[in-house]
């Protein structure tokens, strides 16, 4: 059983940056592919980016390719999405998600675990 708990979010202008990070329970955490997916209003989850088990290969949606990046620290069992260069359509709560089996992964089913969420909202 993992629990993942995201923080970070807010308020931020056009232009800005800010900083998810995504804290989880458990042992095991570095055997988990890690993702943050977005949700806007009346839209579906869309993923944003994924990071390898251990510390590896990132991936990244084309849409936030260049101004997000994902990372995470095993020490800390967190992983983080630091988002620059924010922009309106940004807008949305921001989800964390494990997956025990596929890393990289675009498909919200294939993650074993969520978080509650962060709201982002970027003014323009």
């Amino acid at each position: 059983q993992v629990q993942l708990v995201e923080s970070g979010g807010g308020l931020v202008q056009s232009g800005g940056s800010l900083r998810l990070s995504c804290a989880a329970s458990g042992r095991t955490f570095s055997s988990y592919a890690m993702g943050w997916f977005r949700q806007a209003p009346g839209k579906e989850r869309d993923f944003v980016a994924a990071i390898k088990w251990g510390v590896g290969s990132t991936y990244v949606a084309d849409a936030v390719k260049g101004r997000f990046t994902i990372s995470r620290d095993n020490a800390k069992n967190t992983v983080y999405l630091q988002m620059n260069n924010l922009k309106p359509e940004d807008t949305a709560v921001y989800y964390c998600a494990a997956s025990s089996t596929a890393w990289g992964s675009r498909r919200v089913g294939d993650y074993d675990y969520w978080g509650q969420g962060t709201r982002v909202t970027v003014s323009s």
